[in-house]
């Protein structure tokens, strides 16, 4: 009441978001009429009129202005494809047929940039033609590993795996990143439901959901925050409760997942968001028939969602965003919960022949794609729609959600619509698939578009691009006189614990239904307080058998800033390590890429995003591990209106699915009892480029941690089986902030102490009591290389052949190597790859060393009854902590982060 205009309107700025919300502002005592007079109203009446844009005979600055105008994102070769094409037909097309190729050719639904022929550079070497990014490291690395249990990879809407004789396992991870910039929740929330349609689209049923979220740092807004971009708080919020909201509602658990903030995300958030599915064996049929009928079933069709798929291929500009609200989706759950529930129905009642999703370029896409070959006619006038007055090439390229398009044969038809019915689904008939490979769609009986379905899905250029990576920034080879820390390195710790990339995400995570379905055996919180951050989660897919799996994930851009080469090995050795950690069996273990990378028609972010393939494919083959499928999300820079581009720190996820052949022996990472033996297996070096404990030092480092996937292979062998002996009663992967913070959070998650001590001959030395260091083994002794072998890179033994030559213009670059011991500092927070911190029951002890045989493995602490964390360095007591006030600061941080 007491609020001046400008107070009034300051205020409207800050509770709503004019992307998909509307203000009214006007005084208390205006009467009704004024009030409702400042409220757009909407109307809207049938609207069958198509247009015919005007393309054959422009000249280049034409067509460029063409696509701008109608938001094609295609760039000038693609343009004049099209109009070379209807040239040749002599005629111009329709807006129907121009979108659906401009959705066809996209960046997002096409991935044009892993497909293009790249001319790379790197210093001192030749240069090299790769000849699509996909084909020649991700599917190459699948098809050299060529494990028989992959049933599935790259070919359908998810990834599908081999469980046990009777069923199989699907996996998916997608990204929202663009839509969740501009409305966080409607982003993030359709991002879930997209994920879960595309399980959907393989016939599974969606039994478990993953979420790995990256933001600007939680506080107020950055001084240099671009105008027009939320500020991040804002976008997390929404973002976490879109992602609640929408798995919640489903009753599918969220179970794992990581979050992320960093401030190259402040203005281009990223959203991976995955769901894992379970079906019977061979459920997923793939081939339509000619005659077969074209059927929609799900949500209705509404001008939600619209170009979302080439909005998506461009970098996201200041001062556009506010007219963007129809390119998000707005989802509703509770219509995609029923259209799960009914998809086994059908499935196992064969009554339909192929399916897929219908997400990015909507019918267009989904029809489109299955009637590639066949081709297919379509009448818009059937579709279902939320409401009256969307044109025609609206309808056919909406991305409304909650939708799947199938193939019934005619018999089928009666019975298929009769399954739906019962369970609350509409299901329509929209045509049929022909066999005369054109793609017909009319209104009302009017054509609309009829296009070549071999020019819409190869008639695309391939595109020519340039790369190049110059090596580590300038800066990181000569870095800043070391930081003296002192000889108390507890002030250190407690730093790391606070950060927001360690510190516990809990406000977070506990608005996710982790339990729902009754599948969920390990969990991410962990341990007797329900505090402790697990590495993994494990399921219990069918509940007649402990065969289980484990879902785990790797990511860490800050090692990418170096060579992002090393960034996609590190990333793959840690997803493996989570899932390794809690009981898979890494024979067993298949993984997921997704990249997320700025403009790639800049040769400097391409050059990044090359030398990330290439690692993702050497540490695959190193590993043995398959990939099954995989997403990019390019074009993720923020561009102000002085026309500078702000890029994300190049990034890049893998999501690990692995068998746990009994899920009463999975192992968490909470300590269990006063007593027992800790031991750090795996091998440590001096490796503080790219950790934490530098960047709290405003350092990065010139060299990456070296990952050495065949001894790390071996390693996570010994480790399976020794975990699946029952000699292992907790086990933790070591990652950022290094041996100390993973000491920490064992000690957090379980209420016990620790004691450490890195000198053996010391150790020895202590008093032989229960809780003393009795018995060491002279076998653990001198087990923890503290150097790399020489000559061993980066990923050295998983390299290509000659045919992707020459290896030296993408191969690794190698680190420091030498004999000299880490100082306490880095054997306390060093991010070296393959370790773990175990604990072992003292009577199982030499069984434990005995099963690890040659692997890296040294005892050097023990669990203790009181509540500390101690750890004795060469200077001596280098950490001493209470660990209830180490519990403290850990869980305050973001303590309503999420709100």
């Amino acid at each position: 009441a007491n609020l001046d205009a400008k107070a009034a309107r300051c205020l409207a700025e800050r509770l709503a978001h004019p992307v998909v919300e509307q203000v009214a502002v006007y005084r208390s005592d205006a009467p009704p009429a004024d009030r409702w007079s400042r409220a757009f109203m909407p109307s809207a009446a049938t609207n069958r009129t198509v247009e015919t844009v005007l393309i054959v005979g422009l000249d280049d600055d034409a067509l460029v202005a063409l696509s701008r105008v109608r938001l094609l994102a295609l760039p000038l070769e693609d343009l004049r494809a099209v109009q070379e094409h209807f040239a040749a037909c002599g005629r111009d097309p329709t807006d129907v047929e121009l979108e659906t190729i401009a959705q066809t050719w996209s960046e997002h639904c096409a991935h044009r940039t892993f497909k293009a022929t790249i001319r790379h550079r790197e210093p001192g070497a030749e240069e090299v033609e790769i000849r699509g990014l996909l084909k020649t490291f991700i599917v190459a690395a699948t098809e050299t590993v060529d494990r028989p249990w992959v049933r599935s990879a790259f070919t359908d809407n998810a990834g599908i795996v081999a469980f046990d004789r009777r069923h199989d396992l699907s996996f998916k991870v997608e990204t929202h990143n663009h839509p969740s910039a501009i409305e966080p929740f409607g982003g993030a929330n359709t991002g879930v439901g997209g994920v879960v349609r595309d399980i959907l689209g393989v016939s599974a049923d969606p039994i478990a959901n993953t979420d790995i979220l990256c933001f600007g740092p939680p506080g107020p807004p950055p001084a240099d925050l671009p105008p027009g971009a939320l500020p991040p708080d804002r976008v997390r919020a929404g973002v976490v409760a879109g992602i609640a909201d929408y798995g919640n509602k489903m009753g599918i658990p969220t179970v794992n997942g990581a979050v992320l903030f960093d401030p190259g995300y402040a203005a281009n958030p990223l959203v991976f968001c995955g769901t894992v599915g379970l079906a019977p064996r061979d459920a997923n049929p793939t081939l339509s028939q000619p005659g077969d009928l074209v059927v929609t079933a799900g949500g209705r069709v509404g001008r939600d969602g619209i170009h979302g798929a080439t909005f998506s291929s461009e970098v996201i500009e200041a001062g556009t965003t506010a007219g963007l609200g129809s390119v998000v989706q707005i989802g509703d759950p509770i219509v995609e919960k029923r259209l799960a529930d009914a998809l086994p129905l059908v499935r196992d009642l064969g009554l339909y022949s192929a399916i897929t999703d219908c997400g990015a370029g909507g019918l267009s896409s989904a029809v489109g794609e299955m009637a590639s070959e066949l081709g297919a006619e379509i009448e818009l006038s059937t579709v279902p729609l939320k409401y009256a007055g969307l044109r025609p090439w609206e309808i056919w390229l909406s991305e409304a959600q909650e939708r799947l398009v199938f193939a019934v044969p005619p018999a089928h038809w009666e019975r298929f619509a009769a399954v739906m019915a019962a369970e609350g689904v509409e299901a329509t008939a929209i045509g049929r698939f022909t066999g005369e490979s054109r793609l017909v769609v009319r209104s009302a009986g009017q054509v609309v578009a009829d296009l070549d379905c071999r020019f819409l899905h190869a008639g695309m250029p391939v595109r020519q691009l340039r790369s190049e990576w110059s090596g580590p920034p300038p800066e990181t080879l000569a870095p800043p006189p070391p930081i003296e820390t002192g000889a108390d390195l507890t002030p250190w710790l407690e730093r790391l614990l606070v950060n927001p990339n360690v510190a516990s995400k809990e406000s977070i995570v506990r608005r996710y239904d982790h339990e729902v379905q009754g599948r969920t055996v390990g969990k991410p919180f962990v341990g007797p307080l329900d505090l402790g951050p697990a590495d993994a989660a494990v399921l219990r897919p069918v509940a007649t058998s402990r065969r289980g799996v484990a879902v785990g994930c790797g990511i860490n851009p800050r090692f990418g800033l170096i060579d992002p080469y090393a960034m996609a090995m590190l990333a793959v050795d840690e997803a493996l390590r989570n899932v390794v950690a809690v009981g898979a069996d890494p024979n067993r273990t298949a993984i997921l890429d997704n990249f997320c990378w700025g403009d790639p028609t800049q040769p400097d972010r391409l050059g990044g995003l090359v030398r990330a393939a290439r690692g993702c494919h050497d540490a695959a083959v190193g590993f043995r591990v398959p990939f099954v499928s995989g997403k990019d999300s390019l074009f993720n820079e923020y561009r102000d209106a002085a026309g500078v581009s702000r890029p994300i720190p190049g990034t890049l996820l893998i999501s690990a699915l692995g068998i746990v052949p009994d899920v009463c022996r999975a192992v968490s990472m909470e300590l269990k009892a006063p007593g027992n033996l800790l031991y750090l297996v795996g091998e440590t070096a001096d490796d503080l480029g790219g950790s934490l404990f530098w960047h709290l030092q405003g350092r990065l480092g010139a060299t990456a941690p070296v990952v050495r996937p065949r001894a790390g292979r071996a390693l996570f062998n010994a480790l399976h089986r020794t975990i699946r002996a029952g000699l292992v009663r907790a086990c933790h992967d070591l990652s950022e902030g290094g041996l100390a913070v993973a000491a920490a959070e064992m000690a957090i998650a379980s209420g016990f102490g620790v004691e450490i001590d890195r000198d053996l001959d010391r150790t020895r030395d202590r008093d032989e009591s229960p809780q003393g260091f009795a018995g060491e083994s002279s076998a653990s002794a001198g087990k923890l290389p503290l150097s790399r072998a020489p000559g061993e890179g980066v990923g050295g033994e998983g390299s290509p052949t000659a045919t992707t030559r020459p290896a030296t213009a993408l191969g690794p670059r190698r680190a420091r190597t030498g004999g000299a011991a880490p100082s306490d500092e880095a054997w306390l927070f060093a991010e070296s790859p393959t370790r773990f911190l175990i604990e072992v029951a003292r009577d199982d002890a030499e069984a434990f060393e005995r099963s690890l045989g040659r692997q890296p493995t040294i005892r050097i602490g023990r669990v203790t009854e009181e509540p500390r964390l101690r750890i004795h360095g060469d200077a001596g007591l280098v950490v001493n902590a209470d660990v209830d006030d180490l519990r403290r600061i850990w869980r305050e941080p973001l303590m309503g982060a999420s709100a």
